[in-house]
């Protein structure tokens, strides 16, 4: 029995490294989990600048991250962890694609794949919301655009039909993309709509107007009758 002791004093000093390793990652998350979403909210105001230092300082965070992570594989894959690297997935896609540049892959950003595709789920989120933002102006051919891109992520999510435990919950995101881009389509056939409606209503008014204006003749033979008598 005298051995139990040393094993336990092993176990306080592996309890003591994993509890230190535990809280650096969480306060680690919140930090990159803040970067991401400072990044967004700078591409939904067009600040590139910014957009450009949080995700930067993100991608940093998440090198951090992982790395103090290495030798604690269950504390990498905790919750808490991966939800901190999807937003950073989010963040980094959600900019991309707004600015119209490449998709960032799962390698570029060196996250699981579950954890790239539940990021993924969660574009079309801010997608449908740049939409709304470009639709209070009038239809344009940019909501089209974000559309297709919405269309094209939940085409791939829907093919991944694999357990919960393989994709991280991956099925109730998708399930979620689609109600988003079903209402977003509404939205943009509806705006279209009205500008059609403004369109043809704005040609009525003109033919309208074309039709009531009087002619050269008029007003000038008839102006003042009483002079040819």
């Amino acid at each position: 029995m005298h051995k139990l002791e040393t094993i336990a004093e092993r176990i306080r000093k592996n309890f003591d490294a994993r509890t230190t390793a535990r809280d650096q990652a969480l306060a680690q998350a919140r930090q990159l989990t803040r970067a991401c979403s400072l990044a967004i909210r700078a591409v939904h105001r067009d600040d590139t600048e910014t957009m450009d230092a949080q995700l930067n300082e993100a991608r940093g965070l998440a090198d951090v991250l992982r790395n103090s992570l290495t030798a604690f594989p269950d504390l990498f894959h905790a919750g808490y962890t991966q939800d901190a690297l999807k937003e950073f997935v989010e963040a980094n896609v959600t900019c991309a694609l707004i600015r119209n540049q490449p998709l960032p892959t799962p390698e570029e950003l060196v996250v699981e794949p579950a954890t790239f595709l539940n990021g993924l789920a969660e574009v079309v989120g801010e997608l449908r919301r740049r939409t709304l933002d470009i639709l209070r102006h009038g239809y344009s051919a940019e909501a089209e655009r974000l559309l297709g891109y919405m269309d094209e992520i939940y085409s791939i999510l829907v093919t991944m039909d694999y357990p919960d435990a393989i994709t991280n919950g991956l099925r109730r995101q998708t399930d979620l993309a689609r109600g988003i881009i079903e209402k977003t389509r509404g939205d943009i056939t509806f705006s279209l709509r009205g500008e059609h409606l403004e369109q043809a209503i704005g040609k009525l008014i003109v033919q309208l107007n074309s039709d009531q204006a009087p002619g050269p003749e008029r007003g000038g033979a008839f102006s003042n009758p009483s002079e040819d008598e």
